[in-house]
């Protein structure tokens, strides 16, 4: 079994060969616009319609809690838009991170990245606006990316 590689530096900018999936936590209530997306907003304007778009047409699609979107933006870079965040603020249920619907978002992403023979790629997601644990992300990371044979590099901003 693989492990998670650990870098410095930006995860829209992925350091690695061949196809990669760059994963990234989304609100369900269809807000783009504090955090990581920035930064995806800033290099492609294609993941942020597209999630737009799916929220806007969520009655007739899968937009929810524990869906996932893969928007490709380059020839081998694709970005996973993964629903695991119950609203944007903290309050009377917690955090607004729901480990459960993240599990099966990277479960997805697992399974998109075995076909397509692609890394994975990500900040520590899940633990900036939505209020998560690294602790408790990584072992869904491990879990669900790792444990099925996908490399994986975490970025943390230098």
């Amino acid at each position: 079994m693989g492990e998670i590689r650990y870098v410095r530096g930006d995860a829209t900018s992925p350091q690695a060969k061949g196809v990669k999936v760059i994963a990234h936590v989304c609100n369900d209530l269809g807000g783009w616009g504090k955090g990581f997306v920035l930064a995806v907003s800033r290099r492609w304007d294609a993941p942020e319609r597209a999630y737009r778009e799916w929220h806007r047409k969520r009655a007739t699609n899968d937009f929810g809690l524990g869906a996932v979107q893969f928007v490709q933006v380059e020839p081998y870079v694709h970005i996973a838009n993964m629903v695991a965040q119950r609203g944007i603020k903290r309050g009377s249920k917690g955090v607004p991170i729901r480990y459960d619907a993240l599990g099966e978002c990277l479960q997805r992403v697992g399974r998109r990245a075995l076909e397509l023979d692609a890394s994975v790629h990500m900040p520590r997601i899940g633990c900036g606006l939505a209020g998560g644990r690294w602790s408790e992300v990584e072992p869904l990371v491990e879990r669900h990316l790792v444990g099925p044979g996908v490399p994986v590099t975490v970025y943390d901003v230098g």
